[in-house]
């Protein structure tokens, strides 16, 4: 129970509302606002597939230098975080999404891909520091025992931008039937919602501000160094953990390219991508709940609800993969390049147009459910912001550097097959090593509880300390 002092007489008193600024749910809410901005609205622009343009190449380039910095500052991001706090880093990570949308507003009328490169690039800086503060705050702020209910309610937010976000094409696009590249109104509208985003992201308070409901801080650590997170980045790389995660943490962007690219960007015209991302980004809505609910509430012990959740995620992967793979035997990129393959239309196509919708709205649920699993299990590792921070950090970079190899592999007009093996293959080996990751290094409620209690002792014997001894 949080307790405050009262006003009038100085004693202390109890605060449990949830609805306290400096509560986990409204911080997690807050960000997952700040998500459904910005993130959320580059989701919807790129699962139109190229960025709504109809030659993929510039923005296959931009995404490449995006993820090879994302990479970079994603594992980096982390330690910028703990060092500067929340909201300078959150805010110079949004302003970067308002550049990327412009770049590609200027493409519409210039055709020139420098510009969108080099924002990509930037982009991609901004995208390491959000996504290593995001994580941090999705992981460490909720209790122990209501991690995975949090990722769902963060997810769900956070996707509802990408539901909007594809409405925005949809509707701007609604009587361009065959139209090959959006609108200037489109990206003007992401735009919009992604500063936004940026100015939100100045609501959110540093983790030793954030009090749980009983008493706990989310960090006892203020503001950290360079030498020390320096130090700390570079032992994750040795550390078993973060080994165990690698295969997911490749594969969990992997497969936006063929996804957005090659099955939305392949088989449907433009509006019904739009309306395609919808359902898409709706469906991760979907998942992330479910998921959630398995890994908070379907058995009494954590490490059971971890290996049920992985393996309710494996078994759903497995059929939605071979879904896939009896589609793409349908088509190949010759097909696409040649436009002997007929672009489905949501009202034109009948029912040629329902299985491959299914199998997006399929591929959506599957990316949600596997992406709020693996946080939850980072979740699982800590509860403290600071290491889980570097963790999320270091998820996120090979998570960035997977996804800059997965868009120079469609440049170069790797087959979609190949490429849809080399998906499914990522996400199977992920399964059995988080697993393991589960039985050895994740810790039951009970146990999780001591730690915390310790360590609030000592947080309390320092504040009494510091308050004798101020000097």
């Amino acid at each position: 129970m949080v307790e405050t002092k009262d006003q009038e007489t100085g004693s202390l008193k109890p605060n449990n509302s949830i609805l306290r600024f400096n509560s986990p749910l409204i911080q997690v809410i807050l960000i997952g606002l700040v998500c459904f901005c910005c993130p959320g609205m580059f989701n919807a622009l790129s699962g139109m597939g190229g960025g709504g343009q109809l030659d993929h190449k510039a923005v296959n380039n931009a995404n490449t230098a995006l993820y090879t910095t994302f990479a970079i500052f994603g594992i980096l991001g982390g330690g910028i975080y703990n060092i500067f706090g929340p909201r300078v880093t959150l805010f110079s990570g949004c302003s970067t999404y308002i550049l990327y949308a412009g770049s590609l507003l200027y493409y519409n009328h210039h055709k020139q891909q420098a510009f969108v490169v080099v924002a990509g690039a930037i982009l991609g800086i901004g995208a390491g520091l959000l996504w290593a503060g995001q994580g941090a705050i999705m992981t460490s702020y909720p209790p122990a025992q209501r991690k995975g209910t949090y990722i769902s309610m963060f997810w769900s937010i956070f996707n509802m931008g990408g539901v909007i976000g594809g409405l925005i094409p949809f509707v701007m696009n609604y009587n361009r039937e065959t139209a090959v590249s959006v609108n200037d109104g489109t990206y003007i509208g992401f735009m919009v919602f992604m500063s936004i985003g940026t100015l939100l992201s100045l609501t959110i308070l540093h983790p030793s501000k954030v009090i749980r409901n009983d008493g706990s801080r989310c960090t006892n650590v203020k503001y950290s160094n360079v030498v020390t997170e320096t130090v700390e980045i570079a032992k994750l790389f040795a550390n078993w953990k973060m080994l165990l995660i690698f295969p997911a943490a490749w594969g969990s962007n992997f497969f936006y390219t063929y996804q957005f690219n090659n099955v939305n960007g392949a088989l449907f015209n433009l509006r019904t991508r739009g309306l395609n991302n919808v359902f898409y980004w709706g469906a991760q809505m979907f998942g992330s709940v479910l998921i959630g609910q398995i890994m908070d509430f379907s058995f009494k012990r954590r490490k059971t609800r971890g290996l049920a959740g992985i393996s309710v995620v494996a078994v759903l992967g497995t059929g939605i993969w071979i879904g896939g793979l009896l589609k793409q035997r349908e088509y190949n990129h010759h097909d696409v390049v040649s436009k002997s393959l007929k672009l489905l239309d949501f009202k034109k196509s009948g029912s040629d147009f329902a299985g491959p919708f299914v199998l997006y709205f399929s591929y959506g649920l599957l990316d949600a459910m596997f992406q709020s699993m693996v946080y939850w299990v980072i979740g699982a590792l800590a509860d403290d912001s600071v290491v889980l921070s570097r963790y999320v950090g270091f998820y996120k970079g090979v998570q960035s550097a997977g996804a800059a190899v997965a868009w120079q592999i469609d440049t170069r007009n790797v087959p979609y097959m190949t490429q849809l093996i080399v998906n499914w293959a990522l996400t199977t080996i992920s399964y059995p090593l988080l697993a393991l990751l589960v039985i050895k290094g994740v810790k039951d409620e009970d146990k999780v509880a001591e730690s915390d209690e310790q360590v609030q002792m000592d947080y309390q014997k320092q504040s009494n300390d510091e308050s004798i001894n101020p000097n």
